[in-house]
């Protein structure tokens, strides 16, 4: 079973569209809708509350994480690709 994945915001009540579709008529498809969660806004944290939070020197005691920026750059990257 081969499966699409399209994300899509509803743009009218109860409808969606969906073109170019790899399968010719006659075709027998299968659909399955999930909606996302809605994501909330996020609360940008002012330099005292970023310090009193615990993020910064999280990873100070790793002892398999040598380099915190390297390790860093890395989950970024990693994160970026994923959104692709």
């Amino acid at each position: 079973m081969e499966a699409i994945r399209l994300n899509m915001v509803i743009k009218k009540d109860g409808e969606i569209t969906m073109t170019g579709l790899p399968y010719k008529k006659g075709e027998r498809v299968e659909m399955i809708l999930l909606a996302q969660p809605k994501m909330q806004a996020a609360i940008p944290l002012m330099a005292r509350q970023l310090r009193r939070s615990g993020l910064i020197g999280l990873w100070k005691n790793r002892a398999d994480i040598r380099d915190s920026a390297t390790f860093a750059r890395a989950l970024r990257e990693q994160a970026q690709r994923r959104r692709r």
